[in-house]
Order: C-alpha cells, then structure tokens, then sequence
C-alpha cells in the first residue's frame, strides 16, 4: 500500500470491540534533531523495530517480550543513542541504563552507568526476573551480568565514529553539550499491549552527550523516564533527563491518564508542564489498556512507528503521520 501522509498526529477511530484494537505496539527512535543525511536510516530503524515487536504480538508473545525485542532492535542499531551508538561521557567512555517495567504486576528491573554490555535492556530485565531490587549500578550491574552469563563485549565495539567526533567537538570550553544533543537523538524507548491487555514499557539510552562520568539521566528512575500499569497503560520517556526528573513525567502523564484524559492529551500535558516549569523538551510514546496510543514530542523531531491491526504507522517531524500495510 502507497504510505499516506496525514497533517495532524492523531488516534485511530474506536472500534466497537476493545480487542479489535490489540495488540499494539509503539516505538520511539529519540527527541531531538535528527541530520537530513540520518533522517531516512532513523526512521526504517524505528519501523524495523516496531515491525519485529509486532510479530511476537501477533504470534501471541507477551507485551514484555515485545517491548524488548523492539528495544533490543535498536540497540543494536548504531543510528541510535542507545547500545552500540551510545554517546561518550567527557571521559570519552559509554555509561548506559536501562529500564523495564510489567504493568500486570509493576514489577521493574533497571541497571545504570552500565559498560561492556551489548545490550543493556536485556539485562535490566533479568535485574526484574532474578533480583528482589529495582535497580543495579555500575561495577554491581556488570558483576550480575557476569553471573548471568552474558558476554561482556568491547567498548570500541559499541563506539562509532559519529559519536566519538561529537565527543571531541564538545570537549570545547564553550561547547553546550546539551544543546548539542539535538544533534544526536536521545534515549530509545518501547511501549506495549499484548492480546491480554497486559501493557510493558522498556527505555534504553547512552545518556547526555559528554556527561560527567557516572551521571545517570531520567531513563531507570521508576516514573520519571517509563511507567507501565496495566490500570493505566504503558510511557516510554526521551529528552532531557534533568528536566523529565524534575517533574516526573512519565507518572504525570499517567496521573493525566488517571484523570480521564486520553493518551494523546496526557502526552501532551505531561510535555507542557515540562516546557513551561523547567524549559525541558522531550517526547514520549503511549499507550492505554484499550489499545489507544499517542506518539508526541516537544523537540523538532522525534522517530516513532507504531504497529496495529496490520498497519504501520511511523513519522518524523510534528504533524507528520505515515501508515502502510505491515506487510
């Protein structure tokens, strides 16, 4: 089917039966500005990933399951500022965290200032499903990784060129590394409803371009960076990790949710609140139990794709809204 472009981004017609609209993906690429010479490898990244997250829906896997195919998907992807593509803190090294959450039980599992892992959303989820804690850091997460047995890799395996020489062009005094983030788009993020109205959400990032060595950003706090409640729905976070924290986003837009408002006008609630309190800007992904999502952001841009009843719905820029058969 010849993609068709829409004008304004907006939620699909309600059907009469509440499963018609499940299962559901949504998948988030970054806010940010993304380089013209970058924009048409951002964009397949993101469809490729919600694609992948479909077919397990489809196939009758869980909402988790989805979510971190999707994000592992872009990890693995070095266009994205998540896994190999991370951003260098100042000290030129990769620091990463990730976070999972399961809506039916809000059970979570996180890992921060992580290094050598391929991919860190994987093992946040083994922090959920092996640990009684919600977090693990650093030398901690690295050692759990080992007893786990997945494989520690090269830093320079996860390091592109593109990152190292943003690295070094804000190594500058009077360089404004967050500012400069437009540049690189942020933190990568999944949200889910599976067949059985379960709901997930998995974020995965390199953090702030030069940060301070063992900065963590929004993405493994629990209600700032991803909140998933299968009474609510399911936030993937990206932005400025200072200002979503300050405000706790994810729960604020949960909270608008709570209130009766639509995922679309809780998504952007959440980010105007934001904009208007701390002069952040960011973007999200949501979804509710019903199957009703929003894609939204404040910056420039922001890849997105989503993946229902057989269609894939992606764009780039504000107002902007493709769709095409899934196949």
């Amino acid at each position: 089917m010849t993609p068709r472009r829409y004008f304004e981004l907006h939620l699909l017609a309600v059907p009469s039966q509440m499963t018609d609209m499940l299962p559901v993906v949504v998948v988030q690429g970054g806010a940010g500005f993304v380089p013209r010479q970058r924009s048409e490898a951002s964009t397949s990244g993101v469809c490729a990933a919600a694609r992948a997250a479909y077919a397990i829906l489809q196939g009758g896997g869980s909402s988790m399951d989805a979510v971190l195919e999707a994000v592992t998907n872009l990890e693995n992807n070095p266009v994205f500022n998540a896994g190999c593509g991370s951003v260098l803190n100042v000290k030129g090294d990769i620091e990463m965290d990730a976070i999972v959450m399961d809506g039916k039980t809000l059970g979570s599992g996180a890992v921060s200032a992580v290094r050598n892992i391929a991919n860190p959303v994987q093992l946040a989820r083994l922090v959920m499903e092996k640990t009684s804690h919600a977090c693990l850091t650093a030398e901690g997460a690295s050692k759990f990784a080992r007893d786990m047995g997945i494989p520690e890799v090269p830093q320079e395996s996860l390091i592109t060129e593109y990152s190292r020489m943003r690295w070094k062009d804000n190594l500058e005094p009077d360089a404004n590394p967050v500012q400069c983030q437009m540049g690189k788009m942020g933190t990568v993020g999944a949200v889910a409803v599976d067949r059985e109205g379960n709901t997930a959400c998995a974020t995965s990032t390199g953090g702030m371009l030069n940060k301070m060595e063992g900065r963590v950003g929004d993405t493994p706090m629990i209600g700032s960076g991803s909140y998933a409640d299968n009474k609510v729905g399911a936030v993937s976070i990206t932005g400025h990790g200072e200002a979503i924290m300050k405000v706790a986003l994810a729960r604020l837009i949960m909270f608008h949710m709570e209130q009766g408002q639509s995922v679309e006008a809780a998504s952007d609630l959440g980010l105007a609140y934001m904009k208007s309190r701390v002069d952040g800007l960011g973007g999200v992904v949501t979804v509710d139990p019903q199957g009703h999502w929003a894609a939204r952001f404040s910056s420039l841009q922001m890849a997105w794709a989503a993946a229902q009843k057989d269609t894939l719905h992606h764009g780039l820029y504000c107002g902007e809204h493709f769709t095409q058969s899934i196949d």
